[in-house]
């Protein structure tokens, strides 16, 4: 059994095509059925069941999965841990990040680039679940997202910094003369959300009793939109503090409520290895300007 076999197996099994697997994989279709099919006789056991209009797995091939998975897996952190004692000279970091972290980010995304210019940062923006998702199949090395309101199994999270739950207005606005803002003053207004899922909404909607009392226009899932509406117009919308990071126009003004934090956070998967590229971009990021005030000291 080859690992190039293994990998062949779980792009077959992921696409259930071997054309569509052979192309994702850069190789001929005959190469691919040739090693499954090599697989198969060193395992004395099929994997697939085929016919002229589709394949599946059998019974063996879905108990195989996970561990081939599991397999794969370990292998590639074996190599991670010789490019770590190669000083970051090479690599990827895949980071997953919230919306809401996008502002803070650019700085240590600059710094880390000029620093370790041969590792390459695969970048990935999405909700908070898709996240969490990726990074249990081990498709991301971390998250950066403000702490759910309930556990995630099989990963840490460790707070990087605090936050606050804010009305986000126009400079010209009439709330942004005041200090902080309560949710009766909040209904008087149109308000434009971010979309449910999202954390910021996640976040508004636990300490949200009764929905009836707001006039709520408009929900987005995509926050520099939603900025550039409240920039234009006299909506008012409902963000973490750090949302508006380096905004010009734009007012945060805290919601006068109780226990009114969000915790910004690196998650990690438990009783894993972690890549020596991501305890150092960790540290750039907990030293950058846009999160010291806020830092509570953590690294990896």
């Amino acid at each position: 059994m080859e690992l190039r076999q293994l990998r062949y197996f779980v792009k077959a099994a992921e696409t259930l095509n071997f054309s569509d697997a052979a192309k994702a994989l850069n190789i001929a279709q005959s190469s691919l059925s040739q090693q499954i099919k090599q697989l198969e006789d060193d395992l004395n056991v099929q994997l697939f069941l085929r016919n002229s209009h589709y394949i599946r797995l059998t019974e063996a091939g879905e108990v195989m999965l996970p561990f081939a998975l599991r397999t794969i897996h370990d292998a590639e952190t074996c190599a991670d841990r010789v490019h770590d004692l190669q000083k970051l000279l090479t690599g990827t970091l895949n980071i997953g990040v919230t919306h809401s972290f996008s502002p803070i980010l650019t700085e240590t995304v600059i710094s880390f680039m000029k620093m370790y210019p041969h590792i390459k940062l695969n970048i990935i923006y999405k909700p908070m679940g898709d996240l969490m998702e990726l990074l249990s199949k081990h498709e991301l090395d971390f998250v950066l997202a403000f702490k759910p309101t309930h556990p995630v199994a099989d990963v840490e999270s460790h707070i990087l910094f605090q936050n606050s739950l804010c009305a986000v207005v126009s400079a010209t606005h009439h709330l942004a003369s005041k200090d902080k803002v309560s949710l009766t003053e909040l209904a008087k207004y149109n308000l434009a959300l971010p979309s449910k899922g999202l954390q910021a909404r996640n976040a508004f909607d636990s300490i949200v009793t009764d929905y009836n009392q707001f006039r709520i226009c408009l929900e987005l899932n995509e926050v520099n939109i939603l900025l550039k509406l409240i920039r234009q117009t006299h909506l008012v919308t409902v963000l973490a503090k750090d949302s508006i990071y380096n905004e010009r126009d734009v007012k945060a003004i805290p919601l006068n409520v109780p226990d009114n934090e969000m915790a910004g956070c690196v998650h990690v998967l438990k009783d894993t290895y972690h890549k020596q590229s991501m305890k150092e971009f960790v540290r750039l990021l907990s030293e950058s300007l846009a999160v010291k005030s806020h830092q509570n000291s953590w690294i990896i």
